[in-house]
């Protein structure tokens, strides 16, 4: 362990802290949805699933943690998926396709992670959008008779203490 030496400079006279320190959460932030946003084309629609974070300094990362459930109504549906920053595409995770030649009401998971680096400590919202990239409709935040979690979107925003 590290022993700072501050000689004797007051504590706000300290302008940053040792280099190799941080990669601590600063805070958490959740955000659930419950409705459900049914998309019939391949222009992207935003869901309902939004957090909002005001990050403490711009050297810090916000941890993005996204799980969310979908619905399609036709066999090897190929759906898109998208993180955004405000309205900036941070991270486009592909073309995810559900096989399912039997049922129109499978319930099937999406999920990332992202850290990001906003570089900013001004309020940020983060989103998700859809879309159907070969027809049928896709239903996010499908619920599902057997599993009433199926039916909800989770995004968690971690704000981490930046690298000096």
């Amino acid at each position: 362990m590290a022993i700072i030496t501050l000689n004797n400079n007051s504590l706000s006279s300290v302008t940053a802290l040792p280099a190799g320190v941080g990669g601590k959460v600063l805070q958490v932030v959740t955000g659930v949805t419950y409705t459900q946003t049914s998309m019939t084309s391949a222009t992207y629609t935003d869901t309902t699933l939004t957090a909002s974070i005001t990050p403490s300094a711009t050297s810090n990362k916000i941890l993005i943690i996204v799980n969310q459930f979908f619905r399609k109504d036709t066999s090897n549906a190929y759906i898109g998926y998208k993180l955004l920053r405000n309205s900036t595409e941070l991270n486009y995770i592909g073309d995810i396709i559900a096989y399912n030649a039997t049922t129109d009401s499978d319930s099937n998971g999406i999920g990332t992670t992202y850290l990001d680096s906003p570089s900013t400590t001004s309020s940020i919202t983060y989103k998700t959008q859809f879309a159907t990239l070969n027809g049928g409709t896709v239903t996010v935040n499908a619920d599902s008779s057997s599993d009433t979690e199926r039916g909800r979107g989770s995004m968690t925003l971690m704000e981490i203490a930046g690298w000096l």
